[in-house]
């Protein structure tokens, strides 16, 4: 029978897990929600890609405003509000046809999605290896939306039910709420350890990353963003067929985060993060050129596969710059502003150039900035970060302890036995100084 305390162990991993499936559930659902948006409300591809567009940009200003302030806010009142603006934003925009509300709505449940997913960032960076806890979150959002991808076009059409979904998933969550801390206050609790505090640690490297995979983010969900246009209209699919290959696609990303939670830090990150990029981009040409069914699902589900098991990687590579997650749930957001800038990216992009000229532009880009990704993954795996930090146990890829140069109690878990005190030995000064004589060898005329 597990003890008390392993059993309190796993109610907090469960809910941010939780949590992060909530929060990344609308970017998952971006083209079935995108679509019937524009076929719903009469809207043309662009105007439905910046509805899409302002729901990511919601999500991502909630990160960029709770990046430092989680643990002041309280994990559980932070989760819990943003759970309930997804509940009445997304509810809002499923029970209602008037574009401004839906718009309203949509703002509101992202701004919710994005609390979600910063608290579950948060979270994650304190684990003990936060990359495999990434991984099992992507996991997670992966599972439930292929459900969803299935069983959407059987019950009909319309904005109504995708945002519905999200709504219910937010109030299904909620209860996992009840394992992660409250507020904690200005000062410390009694028994508790203070909390860390400094400057934001590992400017440089943090910057360039977040600057990257915003970039890299923006490439991606503009192929997603209108994947399901390319499907339709270019390739030849129906809409349940369309399902059916978003939905195996997003199994085979299932896939792809199990190998990358078994692989851990094997390989290390740089080469997950660039070969893994260049393949993406491959991916993404093959989908925006597909003229045929069998071409279009092709380079969906090779895509998908790839795409969790890189993300997984920049997410724990992010957590590992700072143990209190500001970094992971910086990088979170720039990564959702990215997701956010996609949709319209992409239509502007199809629109312009057709959807092969869109995917050479998007390839190009990912291979461009596959370069400075690789380079902070090898800074970061090549040498630690902070004079004298600690590596976690667990197999997770270069996480670091210390956030600053000197590592705090509350920070370092005791590993082993704990230390004894060693009593120190007094010499006296004639000890101290024998004669050197008495150290020397017998010599045969010592014995008379």
């Amino acid at each position: 029978m597990p003890s008390r305390s392993a059993r309190a162990l796993v109610a907090p991993h469960t809910a941010l897990v939780a949590l992060f499936t909530a929060g990344y559930l609308a970017p998952y659902l971006l083209p079935t929600l995108v679509g019937r948006l524009s076929a719903g409300l009469g809207l043309g591809p662009s105007q439905a890609g910046l509805v899409g567009s302002i729901l990511l940009l919601g999500s991502a200003s909630a990160g960029f405003t709770l990046a430092a302030r989680v643990d002041r806010v309280g994990p559980r009142r932070a989760a819990r509000l943003g759970l309930t603006a997804m509940a009445v934003g997304y509810g809002t925009a499923a029970a209602t046809h008037e574009l401004p509300l839906v718009v309203l709505g949509a703002v509101v449940g992202g701004f919710g999605s994005g609390t979600s997913t910063a608290v579950a960032a948060a979270g994650i960076a304190g684990r003990p290896d936060p990359h495999r806890a990434s991984a099992l979150g992507l996991l997670s959002v992966s599972a439930a939306a292929g459900a969803l991808y299935l069983t959407l076009p059987r019950l009909g059409g319309g904005h109504t039910l995708p945002f519905a979904a999200i709504a219910v998933t937010a109030v299904a969550v909620w209860p996992a709420t009840k394992a992660l801390a409250p507020a904690t206050g200005p000062g410390p609790r009694a028994g508790q350890e203070p909390p860390v505090t400094g400057p934001l640690p590992h400017r440089r490297a943090g910057t360039v990353l977040a600057g990257a995979i915003l970039l890299w983010s923006m490439a991606q969900n503009a192929l997603w963003g209108v994947s399901g246009r390319i499907g339709l209209t270019q390739a030849g699919l129906s809409e349940v067929a369309l399902g059916a290959v978003f939905a195996v696609a997003l199994g085979a990303g299932l896939a792809g985060v199990v190998v990358a939670g078994a692989l851990g830090s094997r390989l290390g990150r740089a080469v997950p993060i660039g070969a893994g990029t260049a393949l993406i981009a491959g991916c993404v040409l093959l989908s925006s050129a597909a003229a045929t069914p069998t071409t279009f699902a092709t380079g969906e589900i090779a895509w998908n596969a790839l795409y969790p098991v890189v993300l997984s990687y920049l997410l724990g590579l992010a957590a590992s710059l700072d143990p209190r997650g500001r970094w992971a749930v910086l990088v979170g957001s720039a990564s959702s502003l990215g997701v956010a800038c996609g949709p319209v990216t992409g239509s502007v992009l199809s629109e312009a150039a057709g959807y092969p000229g869109m995917g050479v532009t998007l390839c190009a880009l990912l291979l461009l900035i596959a370069v400075p990704m690789t380079a902070v993954a090898r800074h970061v795996s090549g040498r630690p970060l902070v004079p004298g930090s600690v590596r976690r146990r667990g197999g997770a890829p270069a996480a670091l302890l210390a956030a600053t140069t000197t590592p705090t109690p509350a920070l370092v878990p005791q590993l082993g036995a704990p230390e004894q005190d060693i009593a120190p030995i007094h010499l006296d000064a004639p000890a101290r100084h024998a004669a050197r004589s008495a150290y020397d060898l017998a010599r045969p005329s010592d014995r008379a």
